[in-house]
């Protein structure tokens, strides 16, 4: 049996019981096919910051906790700025709620690490947490229609109009960063407000029945802007982002002139967002 057919069955069987403890059992597997690749998620051959072999750009992110909170109010700024340009709904509750970038506690963002007798004040500290964009991706192998896939840039981006809901790939995604529109993002509330506060016109809206998550925001990228947080955070240099391929990019010596932790490494995604604590 070759290796790609091993692979369907083993994602065949685990979306069986998707919904059920699902992103449990995908973690499993991922735990399993990262240690048959060399131990603790290490490839045979790896390249800077543990990805594969460089090919190309690959585009990061680094995320410097201390300085959103000595600047109240700039993770949340950077949630309202990004969810506004990309009509990311707002259902007016947490079961339906639709999530690119959110700011997150540091128990639920890295359960990993020990929380023995941790500094209190990492709890109070704004996690900004959003897609990973992993250089081994599980929600593009999930992915049965390709809705979701790996762009030339090492960016995990998302087709909708190939998306039919099957939900895979939120159960594949071992981070949470992927939201499902249970309701339709272009309608409006039992009071008549719409669901999109301040529509903009130049990104697509979705509709029910579509998984949505953070894109890096590449339709600035492709005109040469940087992606809104970043934009939006640049004044404190609480994020820096740029292509990791590069040695002298600007994420690249941040990469090598500070200690950085990463969500889950264990797995072997090789996560494209990197944190200082």
């Amino acid at each position: 049996m070759d290796s790609k057919r091993r692979n369907f069955l083993k994602i065949a069987g685990l979306s069986a019981i998707a919904g059920i403890g699902a992103p449990s059992a995908f973690n499993m597997l991922l735990k399993g096919e990262a240690l048959a690749s060399g131990g603790h998620g290490a490839p045979a051959a790896q390249g800077e910051h543990g990805a594969a072999a460089v090919t190309g750009k690959r585009y990061g992110m680094v995320i410097d906790v201390k300085k959103f909170a000595d600047n109240p109010g700039l993770a949340e700024q950077c949630v309202k700025t990004c969810h506004s340009i990309h009509n990311v709904p707002d259902f007016g509750n947490r079961k339906d709620e639709i999530k690119w970038v959110w700011a997150e506690k540091f128990q639920h963002t890295f359960p990993e690490h020990s929380q023995y007798k941790k500094n209190d004040g990492l709890n109070e500290l704004p996690i900004l947490t959003l897609c990973n964009h992993c250089d081994k991706p599980p929600c593009v192998r999930a992915c049965p229609t390709k809705a979701t896939f790996k762009n030339k840039d090492g960016i995990v981006a998302m087709d909708y109009h190939r998306c039919i809901g099957c939900r895979f790939c939120m159960a594949a995604c071992p981070y949470g960063a992927r939201s499902f529109n249970w309701r339709d993002p272009r309608g409006k509330d039992e009071n008549g407000n719409p669901f999109i506060k301040e529509l903009n016109p130049t990104f697509p809206t979705r509709m029910r029945g579509v998984v949505e998550k953070c894109n890096f925001c590449v339709e600035r990228l492709a005109i040469g802007q940087i992606p809104a947080c970043v934009e939006v955070a640049s004044s404190a240099g609480a994020l820096v982002f740029g292509d990791l391929n590069d040695p002298n990019s600007e994420v690249s010596e941040k990469l090598r002139s500070s200690f950085t932790i990463q969500r889950k490494p264990a797995l072997g995604t090789h996560p494209s967002l990197f944190y200082i604590i």
